[in-house]
């Protein structure tokens, strides 16, 4: 690293933290402009809503606009650096536009690292945070309850073919009705189980049945009996058996891929949500580096009107961004494009369009 390289180095981590703190602030304005009379019904302590809420919504909207905060940070100096001639200095004394890359390549990248470290571990923590407290204060008065599912009917695959089905699962008391299991062997029921209810035992570790009904099936003979009270290992926790629309943003990565792994072998409908979300982990903090070389492209050059131009170019393609990034997330959660190819999608054009615009600018 020489000189010059700290100088870009600097001035493009200086801009980003200005700008991305501006852009926090702002939105933590507006947010509690919009949820003041929430708030004010909670009874809490401005001391309590910043510890219960904002300490998980500051990260969530950082992590949100980080590569576009990045994009308009690139675009915002590099063309101060281009309106002083400052550029045409540096290529004049014989560097090329590969060796003017270099500290933007390397503070895209540090950036992109520290991204994706946030989005594994840091991002689900604080949406944790953020989440639990929409649900407690925002949302109680919504048709949203955290305490019982909305669905009235959960059904899953615990293993390769044993089946189960339970009604009204409470989440908060552990327990469930209507509860049954199937066992299947050659595409026939071998094995039945029913219960009226169903509750979590927290001493044995495993699912208390009561006033169970055990049916065996051998050919044409059947062996039924009652069973006051019996104990039955589901291979399922309590809190794996809920329906938390906020669940994918909560678990850190090897939780999510471990959550992933259980819900297919179970059978479980809706995957593709899960899926986007744990690809986009990875492809998001790629998207970093290739927006720096685009912003490096279009700001570079001399422009009249100084960095207006550029700005409302970064402004355009940021918005261009985000609009493919949803739309290819709708195709996969809603339809069959598939939720690797619709993380890396955005990527994979503003790649191109970096390439082209890269091949441009060196000429």
């Amino acid at each position: 690293m020489k000189i010059l390289d700290w100088y870009i180095l600097k001035r493009f981590l200086v801009t980003f933290v200005f700008t991305i703190l501006t852009i926090t602030i702002i939105a933590v304005v507006i947010d509690t402009s919009e949820k003041t009379d929430d708030f004010v019904k909670s009874g809490l302590t401005s001391i309590q809503i910043i510890k219960q809420y904002y300490f998980g919504f500051v990260p969530f909207i950082i992590s949100m606009i980080f590569p576009l905060i990045v994009f308009i940070a690139v675009i915002f100096f590099t063309s101060k650096l281009a309106a002083k001639s400052e550029i045409i200095a540096m290529l004049a004394n014989g560097v090329n536009f590969n060796r003017l890359l270099r500290p933007y390549l390397a503070g895209g990248v540090l950036l992109g690292i520290v991204l994706w470290l946030a989005n594994q571990y840091v991002i689900p923590r604080a949406n944790e945070i953020r989440s639990d407290f929409q649900l407690k204060v925002i949302d109680k008065n919504s048709s949203y309850q955290a305490g019982m599912n909305n669905s009235n009917f959960y059904y899953l695959r615990v293993d390769t073919n044993i089946f189960v089905g339970i009604r009204y699962y409470d989440t908060s008391l552990k327990s469930a009705g209507g509860f049954f299991m199937q066992k299947i062997r050659d595409n026939q029921v071998y094995y039945n189980l029913r219960s009226e209810s169903i509750k979590w035992d927290t001493a044995t570790k495993n699912w208390k049945l009561e006033n169970a009904f055990e049916r065996k099936i051998n050919g044409l003979h059947e062996e039924i009996r009652q069973i006051p009270v019996m104990h039955v290992n589901l291979k399922v926790k309590p809190n794996e058996l809920r329906k938390d629309e906020y669940l994918k943003d909560k678990l850190i990565t090897p939780d999510l891929d471990q959550f992933i792994k259980m819900e297919e072998l179970r059978g479980a409908e809706g995957l593709n949500t899960l899926k986007v979300e744990r690809y986009r982990r990875d492809a998001t903090p790629f998207s970093v580096i290739i927006l720096t070389i685009i912003g490096v492209a279009v700001a570079a050059r001399k422009t009249r009107g100084g960095s207006g131009l550029p700005l409302a170019f970064g402004i355009v393609t940021a918005a261009l961004f985000v609009v493919m990034d949803k739309f290819s997330t709708v195709f996969s959660t809603k339809g069959e494009l598939n939720p690797m190819l619709a993380a890396w999608f955005p990527n994979i054009i503003f790649a191109c369009v970096a390439f082209f615009m890269y091949r441009n600018a060196e000429k």
